[in-house]
């Protein structure tokens, strides 16, 4: 659906309104079909009216019953990559999140120079999703001078909430010893620390890999490698997946995550395009196109552009999802991140990764023979397990859990975001509920109910 189509939902039939209450039931979903505890279930699920998910008998009535027959009813998605690095255009890029059936939207990579700030400013609007941030090193970095002095900014976020610490090596070059620093830092307060890996070339992408091996064993931090086949695993994906098993199998918590593309974007002014990177990913001038408009690049408009920073992608098949994805999402430790957001509505530079990553990753799985509830669990409970503080009730669905939940047809659902029209919702995703209250359905924002995670 395009994003100024607003068509009337087809799929789940809203039975009643305002029939009698039972149990304080607000929303009833009849002929549910979902996965917990091992197997798939069917049967009703209800929502009270404090927004906790409720297993309820044939018979229970509601304020709205809603009939879900053929559809699938999973926990809402979690994104722990969300990408709006501007902190501008909150509802645009929220309608993106929720209409790809994302629930709660972290951003973890990057994320606030002051939390504090982030949250106090975030709870001063309405929120289609929940939100949280992690303490964004490299801009700690880019303010203050003396490694001292970032340590304690680090450490101030922290209390103040933020999720994690984040990191990215490749675009400002740390030394150890301080980067050994932030990774104790994680582990003091029990946060994850979320690295962009230092290299992204074939030469030594795996030494990014064992560097993040190396942090981990060092300071006993709980280390999360962002989108490892853009990063760490472009051409040497299956040992840097064997680097990764050995470092878990002896004890040590490292996760990773990817995007079902095939391809990734980056702004033009950052550092992977200093000079050699035309050698380093064998790629030239006309290979890039402005995200937005398709426009490729040439010699005298990359080094116009450059000055204008835009994003710029590269050409589909530069990570073959065969030999990078599809062996990485395999894994117990990986699961799904849209390094991505729509912040802006007409012509929206942001990778379609930022509309339309879960759906995505349901269809890759379908056309892999990936099982549903396997790539499902890598949506939901999987960034839970991650991020742990504030998701505890998320990401599962059993009774008194928060109900976040994503109602989906599962023939239908897929992304529709293009390189050239990035900002175009997904199809298939038919209902959202954010903490209990409707929040979306195809064609219509229903309700603001998100909340902060912090921890």
């Amino acid at each position: 659906m395009h994003r100024r189509s607003f068509l009337s939902m087809a799929g789940p039939v809203l039975l009643g309104r305002w029939t009698p209450r039972f149990a304080s039931l607000r929303y009833l979903l009849t002929g549910a079909r979902w996965y917990a505890n091992g197997t798939w279930q069917s049967g009703n699920l209800g929502i009270d009216s404090s927004g906790r998910l409720r297993l309820v008998p044939p018979g229970s009535l509601a304020d709205s019953v809603i009939e879900v027959t053929g559809r699938v009813v999973s926990p809402g998605f979690v994104d722990i990559l969300a990408d709006n690095s501007s902190g501008q255009g909150w509802r645009t890029f929220e309608t993106y999140k929720v209409s790809d059936g994302v629930t709660t939207a972290l951003q973890m990579h990057g994320g606030s120079a002051q939390c504090g700030a982030f949250y106090q400013r975030a709870g001063t609007e309405r929120h289609l999703v929940n939100h949280g941030v992690s303490t964004f090193v490299m801009a700690i970095r880019a303010r203050y001078a003396l490694v001292e002095e970032r340590l304690r900014r680090v450490e101030r976020n922290l209390a103040e909430g933020a999720l994690g610490v984040s990191h990215s090596l490749e675009y400002q070059p740390v030394p150890h010893h301080e980067m050994l620093a932030y990774a104790k830092l994680a582990r003091r307060w029990d946060r994850p620390l979320f690295l962009h890996l230092r290299y992204s070339s074939p030469e030594r992408e795996l030494d990014g890999v064992r560097e993040a091996v190396r942090l981990a064993e060092e300071s006993g931090a709980r280390v999360h490698i962002a989108h490892l086949h853009s990063t760490g695993g472009t051409w040497h994906m299956a040992e840097a997946l064997e680097l990764l098993r050995a470092a878990n199998a002896r004890g040590l918590v490292i996760t990773t995550c990817v995007y079902p593309y095939s391809y990734w974007a980056t702004y033009l002014g950052s550092r992977r395009f200093d000079p050699g990177w035309r050698e380093r990913y064998g790629l030239d001038y006309r290979d890039l196109r402005i995200v937005g408009t398709g426009e490729r690049l040439t010699a005298a408009s990359f080094a116009e552009y450059r000055t204008k920073n835009p994003l710029v992608a590269v050409p589909e098949g530069t990570m073959p999802l065969d030999r990078t994805y599809d062996l990485a999402i395999a894994e117990d430790f990986c699961g799904v991140g849209s390094d991505g957001g729509i912040q802006f509505e007409g012509r929206a530079n942001s990778h379609p990764r930022g509309a339309g990553c879960f759906a995505s990753a349901i269809r890759r799985a379908f056309e892999t023979g990936m099982p549903l509830e396997r790539i499902l669990e890598k949506l939901t409970a999987f960034p839970s397990r991650i991020v742990r503080t504030g998701l505890q009730t998320r990401g599962v669905i059993e009774d008194g859990a928060i109900a976040d939940l994503t109602v989906f047809d599962p023939a239908a659902v897929r992304s529709t975001a293009t390189l050239e029209e990035p900002n175009r919702f997904s199809s298939g995703i038919e209902l959202v509920f954010v903490n209990g209250e409707l929040a979306y359905r195809p064609g219509q924002l229903c309700g603001s109910n998100g909340r902060a995670v912090r921890a």
